[in-house]
C-alpha cells in the first residue's frame, strides 16, 4: 500500500481509507479479506453470508476471488450471497442485466451452489414487488445478516441504486434511477432510452445491518464523491456519507480515487508538509487562486492568511518562492513542440537537434489524436517535422448501426454501379442486413458489420489526417486485437497487442512519442492503450534510438493535466484552433451526438475548446501571458 505523497498522520477523513497503488492492489486485498471469511466460517461450520456489488468496481476482485477458488482451492460452498440491485424491469439473460454479471465475472467460475445465489428479481409483476422486497430483507435476517458488504459508489453518490434523498433507515424497495446514474449506465445500453428508469436496491438501512462494509473506489472520476462520502456532513444529498455511521466500514480506493481527499490534495490545511518542488508548485498555485492574484503579487501575508505560514519557514520569503513557481511555469510554454531549431534548449520542454524530428502520435480511437492534441498535430506538420499518427483500435463500436447501414447501402449500389463483384457484396449485405434486422439490444456486431463500423472510422480518420497535413503512408492502423470484441468490455491486453506497438516503434524510430495518458481512469480503453505502450517502451528502452526519445502525455476529451502537473504547454491561435475543429469535424460518425457521449452533453470540439481556453485563462489568471487556448503534455520518463 502506497500514499500518494508524505502527509502527516492527521486526516479530516470519518471513514477510515486504506489508499493502494493501483486497482489490482487494492482488489487483491479485497479479495484476500473476503477469503478469509470464507475460511473462518467454514472452520465454524457456518455460512458465509456475503453482499455482493456490480459495476466496474468489483470486477478485479471478483477475477482475485475466481483465481483464489482455481489455484488456491477456495471453496464457496458454504457461501451465500444477496446483490445490491438489479433494474427494473430486467430479464436475468438480458446482457445488461446484473444476472449476467455476476454469472460471467464470478459465479460461473467457482463452486458456489446456484440455491445459494440471490438476486433481486427483475421481470416481477409491479404489484409483487413491494412483498418481494419485504421477503428480500427477511431472507438475509434468516442467516444471520449479512457478514460482509461489498459496495461501489455513483458519482452521485448512490450506494446500490440508493440515489440522493434515501433514507438512513430505507429498506429494499423500488427506486428511481438519477438521471446522473442513468447517464453513466448509457455505455451498457448504447442509447439512454434504453436504461431503465427504474431498479430494485436493498436500502441503505439493509446495508448498514451488515457486519463490515467494504466500500471499493477507483479513478479520478470517483475521488470528488470519495471526498464528499467520508469527510462531508452525513447527508442524504450523498447516501454513501451515511456510512459514517456504520463502526466497521473501509474505504479502499486507489491514488486516482484519493485525488481530492484533503490530505492528498491540500495537506498543508491538514497538518505538517514534507514540502518539495512538486507540492510547492501545487501549494502556490492554489494559494494564487484562492487569493485571487497573480502569483508574483502574492505576499508574506497572503501565505499566512491562507495557512501556509509552514511553506513561508520552509522557503521564504514569498518573493523567492513566487519567483521559482513562476520561472518554472513560464518555461513549460513553448510555441515550438518539435524542439525550437539553432536556439538554447536548457529551459524548454524539448530539445532544438534534431531540428526536424519523427513525431509518432499514439490514438486509442481514431479522433482522439485531433480531439486532444489537434493543435498540436498541425503545428508539428506546419515546422517541417514528419509526423506519424497511429490509431490503436478500429474504434468499430462508437459507430451507430444506423450509419453502418446506410454504409452498406452505398457499397452495394456502389457495386452494382460499377459491376464490382456484386454477388459477393449482395451476400455480404443481407448477412449484415438479417443481423441488424433481429439484433438484441448489446449483442456483439456480427464481423462483416464491425468491418463496415472500422472502415467508416478509418475513411473519417484519414481524412482528418490529409486535412492536417499528415501523409496519407503515415497513419498507422493498428487494429489492436483486445478491443475486437464487439462489445464495451474489452479482453485484457496480451503479447500480439504489445508486439504490433514494439513493430511500428522499431519501423519509425520516432525521436519524440505522444501518447493518451489517462492513466487516472483504470477501466477506459485509454488506460489500456497506454499499458500497451508502455510494456513495448519497456522492451525497446536499450535501443539507441530509443535513449534519445522524449514520450509526451496527452489527456482526452473530458480531463485536463493540473496545472502544476504540465510540462510542456502549447499555446494555440485562433487560427488553428479553428483548423482543429476542423479537423475533428471530418470524424462525422462522432458529430452532434456520438455513440458513446460519456457524462458531458457537448459535442467533442466543443469541450476540446472550452477545455483548451481554460487552460490558457488559468495561465492568464497566474500572470503569464494571455493566449486564445493552450494544449497540455506532461513527459513520461522510463528508465
Amino acid at each position: 500500500m502506497t500514499n500518494h505523497i508524505n502527509f502527516s498522520e492527521r486526516s479530516l477523513e470519518k471513514i477510515p481509507v486504506s489508499i493502494f497503488e493501483n486497482v489490482q492492489e487494492g482488489a487483491v486485498f479485497a479479495a484476500r479479506k473476503i477469503a478469509e471469511l470464507i475460511q473462518d466460517k467454514q472452520q465454524k461450520g457456518e455460512w458465509a453470508v456475503l453482499g455482493l456489488a456490480t459495476g466496474s468496481s468489483p470486477i478485479e476482485v471478483y477475477k482475485e476471488l475466481v483465481r483464489l477458488h482455481q489455484e488456491e482451492n477456495l471453496s464457496f460452498e458454504n457461501v451465500v450471497t444477496f446483490n445490491l440491485d438489479e433494474y427494473y424491469p430486467m430479464q436475468p439473460d438480458a446482457l445488461q442485466s446484473y444476472v449476467y454479471f455476476m454469472h460471467e465475472h464470478l459465479f460461473d467460475h467457482v463452486n458456489i451452489k446456484p440455491e445459494n445465489i440471490n438476486i433481486p428479481d427483475g421481470t416481477l409483476p409491479i404489484q409483487d414487488v413491494k412483498q418481494y422486497c419485504q421477503d428480500y430483507d427477511k431472507k438475509i435476517e434468516s442467516y444471520g445478516g449479512l457478514d460482509l458488504q461489498l459496495l461501489g459508489i455513483g458519482r452521485t453518490g448512490h450506494i446500490g441504486f440508493n440515489e440522493p434523498g434515501s433514507k438512513l433507515d430505507s429498506v429494499t424497495r423500488l427506486v428511481k434511477l438519477d438521471h446522473l446514474t442513468i447517464t453513466d449506465a448509457t455505455k451498457d445500453f448504447i442509447k439512454e432510452e434504453y436504461v431503465p428508469s427504474r431498479a430494485i436496491t436493498m436500502g441503505v438501512g439493509t446495508i448498514m445491518k451488515a457486519k463490515k462494509i467494504y466500500l471499493l473506489a477507483w479513478g479520478e472520476a470517483k475521488s470528488k464523491i470519495v471526498k464528499e462520502a467520508v469527510e462531508g456532513e452525513p447527508s442524504d444529498d450523498v447516501p454513501a456519507s451515511f456510512l459514517q455511521f456504520h463502526e466497521n466500514t473501509d474505504v479502499i480506493i486507489d491514488n486516482w480515487g484519493a485525488l481530492e481527499l484533503s490530505k492528498i490534495k491540500t495537506p498543508w490545511l491538514v497538518g505538517m508538509c514534507n514540502w518539495n518542488d512538486e507540492l510547492i508548485r501545487r501549494a502556490v498555485i492554489w494559494l494564487s487562486e484562492k487569493a485571487e492574484k497573480p502569483i508574483l503579487k502574492l505576499t508574506d501575508d497572503d501565505y499566512k492568511d491562507w495557512e501556509l505560514r509552514d511553506l513561508l519557514v520552509e522557503a521564504g520569503p514569498a518573493y523567492n518562492i513566487n519567483i521559482k513557481v513562476f520561472n518554472h511555469l513560464q518555461h513549460t510554454i513553448t510555441g515550438w513542440p518539435g524542439g525550437k531549431p539553432n536556439s538554447d534548449d536548457s529551459n524548454r520542454p524539448e530539445r532544438a537537434n534534431p531540428a526536424k524530428k519523427r513525431s509518432l502520435i499514439f490514438s486509442p480511437h481514431p479522433d482522439d489524436d485531433v480531439i486532444s492534441m489537434g493543435g498540436t498535430l498541425i503545428r508539428l506538420v506546419d515546422h517541417g517535422h514528419e509526423v506519424h499518427v497511429a490509431y490503436q483500435t478500429s474504434g468499430n463500436i462508437a459507430v451507430f448501426d444506423d450509419d453502418a447501414r446506410r454504409f452498406a447501402d452505398f457499397m452495394l449500389d456502389a457495386a452494382k454501379a460499377m459491376d464490382l463483384n456484386p454477388q459477393g457484396t449482395t451476400n455480404v449485405y443481407k448477412k449484415v442486413i438479417d443481423f441488424l434486422k433481429d439484433k438484441k439490444l448489446g449483442e456483439e456486431d456480427i464481423p462483416e458489420l464491425r468491418k463496415i463500423k472500422g472502415l467508416i472510422r478509418k475513411g473519417e480518420a484519414l481524412a482528418a489526417c490529409r486535412f492536417c497535413g499528415v501523409e496519407e503512408p503515415n497513419a498507422h492502423f493498428l487494429n489492436m486485437p483486445f478491443y475486437e470484441t464487439g462489445q464495451v468490455r474489452k479482453k485484457p491486453i496480451g503479447e500480439e497487442d504489445i508486439n504490433i506497438i514494439v513493430e511500428l516503434l522499431q519501423e519509425v524510430k520516432p525521436h519524440q512519442i505522444f501518447a493518451a495518458g489517462d492513466l487516472r481512469d483504470p477501466h477506459g480503453t485509454h488506460k489500456v492503450c497506454l499499458d500497451a505502450i508502455f510494456a513495448a517502451i519497456e522492451q525497446l528502452k536499450n535501443e539507441s534510438w530509443m535513449k534519445d526519445c522524449f514520450v509526451w502525455l496527452y489527456r482526452g476529451a473530458w480531463h485536463e493535466w493540473q496545472i502544476d502537473e504540465i510540462e510542456m504547454a502549447v499555446p494555440i491561435s485562433p487560427e488553428e484552433l479553428l483548423r482543429k475543429r476542423k479537423a475533428i469535424f471530418k470524424h462525422q460518425s462522432q458529430k452532434d451526438t456520438p455513440v458513446f457521449p460519456g457524462n458531458d452533453s457537448r459535442e467533442f470540439w466543443e469541450r476540446a475548446e472550452d477545455r483548451n481556453r481554460d487552460t490558457a485563462k488559468t495561465y492568464d489568471r497566474l500572470g503569464l501571458t494571455e493566449y486564445e487556448a493552450i494544449e497540455a503534455f506532461v513527459r513520461y520518463k522510463f528508465d
